[in-house]
């Protein structure tokens, strides 16, 4: 958890993933306005605005009361009006009228809370122009375009701590950028603002500050609900902590301070979501007689989130394993082959770390600052040789393949020659995030509706770097590489296509 060194030419690279990011969102955007103009709608409902259920609601008021004048540009308003579909529709009336329906509880607030703010400040003096509901899809526009490029940025930052190699690093930033769920990234959903906190808690969390990583990790569980695993990253750091005080260095006070230390930091992660399903309960459950009452208020544990995934969408386990649903496991395949690539290739060349979760570990890894291992007591003993050691590794590998160059040998470098701390994909510090992204595929595959694999995989980093990892060092590299662009290309074009116009896409 000690951040190396910049090298010279990494403000270059970050320019330039700045650039990639701003270019491929300006590519997005303009795709989704092309296809809106040449592509008629399936659904045109996308401007129906009836007003809010709740009559005292301020959001409602501000309204009415625009609904009342007509806006001065009615062309521009209705243009971005008619992006608003799918979960947009929701996002946009959430931050409008608030939470009016129980459905609607299944979509966070931190989103709509931005929208809400930034509608209210920033561009409130564009109310008059375009009208209120337009100024919130604006709202929701800005924040998810400008939140994926700082987005791509904390990427970057972290996939340098953690692959120890800025090429590849450079090279999985930029496939983040264009990749196949850009439309959601562009669109009003929460994927943009999940990756920013996300991407930015895991950085200081490698990076050594926790406590600002807490934050970001308990704010992505605020915008989406699977940003409550991220505690996961804090609970796989608190168990190799606890078992190195406890078993190495024999001191049971400070293990037993580090597992309330970790603990409480979880909760902290946790709080949010918790809050969020305290507060539906208050609104849908207290104060109603039994008759009115649904059923999950009357579970010993009423968790709202879970009855509407199950109720309103369908979701559990194998219930999306039908004839009629084979067209989405298709959408979805690409995606999560690349997962399950990229965790049984891990687990495939690195099988005493993955298979022992870490504990088997070599002593010049441990040394090497690895994330799970390494702590506050024992940066400040660490912190000397982490570059050095990190540099070295990376030197004698790239040593050993000029030597195989020279004797006419293949350019690979066969996994057994390389040195115990190795750089890049099969660095132990990637055991966790590789752990990570099992868990959300075999969910995305085996409990959700499987379309929506392809942007609920689309913010787990080892899905870049190992596609980086292979693109770079594998024999077949080229092959890689073309089937990965056209894949990101492919999904980049159809879903600009397809979603703008409100037709299904994951």
């Amino acid at each position: 958890m000690v951040q190396t060194s910049n090298p010279p030419h990494d403000h270059e690279n970050q320019a330039l993933v700045l650039k990639s990011a701003t270019i491929s969102r300006l590519i997005v955007l303009t795709l989704t306005i092309i296809y809106r103009i040449l592509v008629s709608p399936y659904d045109t409902s996308a401007p129906l605005n009836p007003p809010c259920l709740t009559p005292n609601n301020i959001n409602n008021n501000n309204n009415n009361n625009n609904n009342n004048t007509l806006p001065i540009s009615p062309r521009v308003a209705s243009a971005i009006e008619n992006g608003v579909v799918w979960d947009s529709v929701y996002f946009v009336r959430i931050a409008q009228c608030g939470y009016e329906y129980e459905q609607i509880y299944a979509f966070l607030p931190l989103l709509p809370i931005s929208i809400s703010f930034f509608s209210r400040t920033v561009f409130a003096v564009f109310v008059p122009f375009i009208g209120h509901r337009a100024v919130l899809a604006l709202s929701g526009y800005v924040i998810n375009n400008l939140a994926f490029v700082f987005a791509a940025l904390y990427f970057y930052k972290l996939s340098t701590i953690i692959l120890k190699d800025h090429g590849i690093a450079l090279q999985a930033t930029i496939l983040f950028c264009f990749n196949p769920a850009s439309i959601f990234y562009s669109s009003i959903y929460s994927e943009s603002l999940y990756s920013l906190l996300s991407f930015g808690g895991m950085y200081y969390f490698v990076s050594g500050g926790s406590n600002l990583s807490v934050i970001f990790l308990a704010l992505s569980g605020c915008a989406r609900s699977n940003g409550v695993l991220n505690a996961g990253y804090l609970c796989f750091q608190t168990m190799h902590q606890a078992y190195d005080a406890m078993f190495q260095r024999k001191r049971v006070i400070l293990a037993l301070q580090i597992v309330i230390a970790g603990a409480i930091r979880s909760a902290f992660i946790f709080a949010p979501f918790i809050a969020f399903q305290a507060y539906g309960y208050y609104n849908m459950c207290v104060g109603r007689s039994p008759v009115e009452l649904r059923p999950w208020c009357k579970a010993k544990v009423p968790l709202l989130y879970n009855y509407i995934q199950s109720h309103y969408w369908d979701v559990g386990f194998l219930r999306y394993f039908q004839v009629k649903q084979l067209p989405n496991f298709l959408l979805a395949t690409p995606i999560l082959s690349l997962a399950l690539c990229s965790v049984v290739h891990y687990a495939k060349l690195r099988p005493q770390i993955f298979f022992s979760l870490g504990f088997q570990t070599s002593t010049e890894e441990k040394s090497c600052g690895v994330v799970f291992l390494s702590d506050d007591l024992s940066r400040s003993k660490v912190a000397g040789t982490v570059e050095k050691s990190s540099v070295r590794v990376e030197e004698n590998f790239h040593l050993t393949r000029r030597k195989k160059l020279m004797k006419g040998d293949k350019v690979e470098i066969p996994i057994e020659s390389e040195p115990a701390a190795r750089p890049g994909y099969l660095s132990a510090s990637v055991l966790p995030f590789v752990l990570h992204l099992g868990f959300m595929a075999g969910t995305a595959f085996f409990v959700m509706h499987v379309q929506v694999a392809t942007r609920f995989l689309s913010a787990s980093p080892p899905i870049y770097w190992f596609a980086s990892y292979m693109m770079r060092h594998h024999a077949k590299c080229f092959r890689w590489g073309y089937m990965i662009w056209a894949y990101s290309a492919l999904y980049i074009f159809l879903g600009s296509l397809l979603f703008s116009n409100f037709y299904p896409f994951t």
